[in-house]
């Protein structure tokens, strides 16, 4: 009697476990396709923001209710290769008109204050010789820029990014590692992103 009941009891626990599962799986993939998912900064496009090792939460409900504002860093699947995303500032909005002179970006007319702005020596991009447009973003578009201007491939060179395309907002740095030195850069762990 005792082993039929054990028997019984063991296999209700595997049972329940794995109905626990089923539901921590459908969980995950419900919270990583609706809610929130991580990512990991790969390039120094966005310095001294995002450093390479840092890993992003990104909010993915955000832009179901507000529209991208000016200053978000934002990800979103590259438009030449779907299979890639990238992390980058919102500059222009739709409607607006872009412009870059030197190291100095226009809205409008209007000089932008951007003090995230880095400008490296880039034989491709520097001083006040390098000039960008003016570009007018299409409706249902962004002009995407990296905070390391001059070592960023970004709407300069693939154009406004399809809001479809985005992923969520950059939110949260959650860990960050430099492995360059095996160390974790605890400093940045869990600081918030503006």
């Amino acid at each position: 009697m005792k082993k039929k009941a054990t028997e019984q009891t063991g296999a209700s626990l595997w049972k329940e476990y794995f109905k626990a599962g089923v539901v921590a799986v459908f969980l995950a993939l419900f919270i990583r396709t609706y809610v929130a998912q991580a990512f990991k900064i790969p390039s120094e496009s966005m310095m001294n923001t995002l450093l390479v090792g840092d890993h992003l939460l990104v909010n993915k409900m955000v832009y179901r209710f507000w529209e991208p504002e000016r200053g978000d860093i934002i990800v979103f699947q590259y438009p030449e290769d779907p299979d890639r995303d990238f992390v980058k500032r919102v500059i222009g909005l739709p409607g607006e008109r872009v412009e870059m002179k030197g190291n100095t970006v226009y809205i409008n007319g209007e000089p932008l204050d951007e003090p995230y702005a880095v400008y490296k020596r880039s034989p491709f991009r520097s001083g006040s010789r390098y000039h960008f447009g003016p570009i007018t973003v299409p409706e249902g578009h962004l002009f995407m820029m990296g905070d390391n201007r001059n070592n960023s491939q970004d709407s300069r060179v693939w154009g406004p990014l399809d809001v479809e395309l985005i992923h969520g907002k950059a939110f949260l740095i959650h860990w960050s590692w430099k492995s360059s030195h095996w160390a974790v850069r605890w400093n940045r762990v869990g600081k918030l992103l503006e």
